[in-house]
């Protein structure tokens, strides 16, 4: 898939987040590294074929969603 596809489909989600207290978003008041994840997976898996949505919150921390099983 190219890149500015998954571009195009993120940006919406980026201009929700970025700049604001993640804790504020509606969804996200408990915005853990998994439940963001899961947030993210929610808004892109009907536009884009999802594999794993994967979130870091340091080099060494962090989480990968794959959907629910």
């Amino acid at each position: 898939m190219d890149f500015a596809e998954i571009k195009v489909a993120f940006k919406p989600i980026q201009d929700q987040l970025d700049h604001y207290y993640l804790n504020e978003v509606p969804g996200l008041e408990n915005p853990t590294s998994e439940v963001l994840a899961r947030w993210i997976w929610d808004r892109l898996t009907h536009q884009l074929p999802l594999s794993a949505i994967v979130v870091r919150e340091t080099c060494t921390s962090g989480c990968i969603y794959r959907g629910d099983a």
